[in-house]
């Protein structure tokens, strides 16, 4: 099931343990090469502290938010050796510039996310405020983007189709 980004920040964390809130999943983390959330920066909602839930730690997303075993699963980002270049990339997809090879398209003003892998499969692209009149909202899917860095998403050209064989239609003859 596709989820899309406001389902999935600003979301409590509850503990299975405690049956309450242990902190607040603030903004995802991405891995810019495959367009993965890796985990969440979270608030502890005890002092205050930035802390990190991994993906891998999250029992369930349901309406509440989600469901962990324990506090124990939030990290210190300073902890995470595997993830600190991730961290330091800090990526974020929101606002990212989405151009084809030859034209800019607009910023990602929104995704969606599979709920079970947490892999992004749709961009929401806001155009131009003229183009947006004509066209309305561009939805860009994962199999369309080619090129992923700091400052862009170069995409497949949403416009360019594939040629079609003009078929020859005869009259059938009467007789």
């Amino acid at each position: 099931m596709l989820i899309v980004a406001k389902s999935i920040t600003e979301q409590p964390v509850m503990s299975l343990r405690t049956g309450g809130r242990v902190a607040t999943a603030k903004r995802p983390i991405f891995n810019p090469d495959n367009l993965k959330i890796i985990g969440f920066h979270c608030e502890d909602s005890f002092n205050r502290e930035h802390l990190v839930l991994l993906s891998q730690d999250i029992r369930d997303h349901i309406k509440q938010g989600f469901v962990v075993d324990d506090y124990e699963v939030l990290s210190e980002p300073d902890d995470l050796v595997r993830f600190q270049k991730l961290l330091k990339i800090d990526f974020e997809l929101i606002g990212k510039t989405v151009v084809t090879k030859e034209k800019k398209l607009g910023k990602v003003v929104d995704f969606a996310v599979d709920s079970e892998t947490l892999y992004v499969q749709k961009l929401y692209v806001g155009q131009s405020m003229l183009k947006s009149l004509s066209d309305g909202q561009l939805s860009v899917d994962r199999n369309q983007i080619i090129e992923v860095d700091d400052k862009k998403i170069t995409i497949k050209d949403p416009l360019q189709h594939t040629p079609v064989k003009p078929q020859v239609v005869t009259k059938p003859v009467t007789g």
